[in-house]
């Protein structure tokens, strides 16, 4: 009878945790909804078996761990399960609900090394052509378009920007981006091109109230994240694009290009707002796999022909002897 308290109790305190965080001001909503559920998964999986949380041993611990291992998940997912659930139980410790910290000790799954993906510059010049200038939902959907890739940005960042942070004539713009960390960005020539296009012709037709936000939805609303995932899906369809194409995906291009242009890493990382160098660096592995495999291809085409003119040679070699 008293694990069903328990959970309960453990829930409020998950509660109480999510509010703390959100107060702090140092946590996006998304990472406030990744917080709730890898946690209460992890509650509910506990109600499941019959344990209660508070009293939770490390076997059972291990156990599930071992439940999602099973069950496919990758190892940088269960990595930031546990971190989060870890996180939850320092907080536990730190409001005396629990007198010590049941999951100390135990070490998190090592995170495997994935090269994240990017688009090609064609491809990018492709998605960039995708929406309708001639339509002011298309001049809107170029600009974010153009800003996304040319600024790097987060889509959290582009959803949050106001007309007041641009600086047309310099070409930047102030983001916050993760922990509201403040910084400015700069655009190139396209973006503010496509900007101004906008700005000019297109967002004067979504404006219904004083509303500062740069980048409006059809009732003259700030634009939801969720709505520019869907037109940059959009976007690639119209262009003709076979790949999963999401915001991150131009971010990650945006890095990397940026490297192959021959930019250093810590004008990379200044530009992303990455605090610490280390991730960062991961692109320039992408780039370095980007030259690897073209370096490949190029000498595979290489030998195809040195092998194709040895055939050519030796043909006319037999018809030789053969007369």
């Amino acid at each position: 009878m008293s694990e069903i308290p328990a959970y309960k109790s453990a829930a409020a305190f998950l509660e109480a945790y999510l509010r703390e965080l959100s107060a702090l001001g140092n946590r996006s909503p998304y990472t406030i909804r990744n917080y709730r559920y890898d946690i209460g998964h992890f509650l509910t999986y506990c109600e499941e078996e019959g344990w209660a949380p508070l009293e939770v041993t490390r076997g059972r611990y291990r156990q599930y761990l071992g439940t999602l291992k099973d069950a496919g998940i990758a190892a940088s997912s269960v990595a930031r399960r546990t971190s989060t659930i870890h996180s939850f139980y320092r907080y536990l410790q730190r409001e005396g609900a629990i007198d010590r910290d049941l999951l100390h000790g135990i070490s998190l799954p090592k995170r495997g090394r994935r090269l994240p993906k990017v688009l090609e510059g064609t491809t990018i010049s492709a998605l960039l052509d995708g929406p309708d200038t001639s339509t002011p939902k298309g001049l809107r959907d170029r600009a974010m378009l153009e800003l996304l890739y040319g600024g790097g940005l987060r889509i959290s960042e582009l959803t949050a920007i106001d007309t007041g942070d641009i600086d047309r004539e310099y070409g930047t713009a102030v983001v916050h981006g993760k922990g509201s960390k403040e910084r400015v960005v700069l655009f190139g020539e396209p973006a503010m091109l496509a900007l101004e296009a906008y700005l000019a012709k297109g967002r004067r037709e979504f404006v219904s109230s004083a509303e500062p936000a740069l980048f409006l939805n059809r009732f003259g609303k700030r634009l939801t994240v969720r709505s520019v995932q869907s037109i940059i899906k959009e976007a690639a369809l119209r262009a003709g694009i076979t790949a999963d194409v999401h915001p991150h995906l131009l971010r990650h291009s945006f890095a990397t290009h940026l490297l192959d242009g021959g930019a250093n890493l810590r004008t990379v990382q200044e530009l992303l707002g990455h605090a610490s160098a280390e991730t960062t660096q991961i692109y320039t592995h992408v780039s370095q796999a980007k030259h690897a495999e073209a370096s490949s291809a190029a000498w595979q085409a290489l030998g195809e022909q040195v092998r194709a003119r040895a055939a050519r040679a030796r043909k006319r070699q037999l018809a030789g002897s053969d007369g």
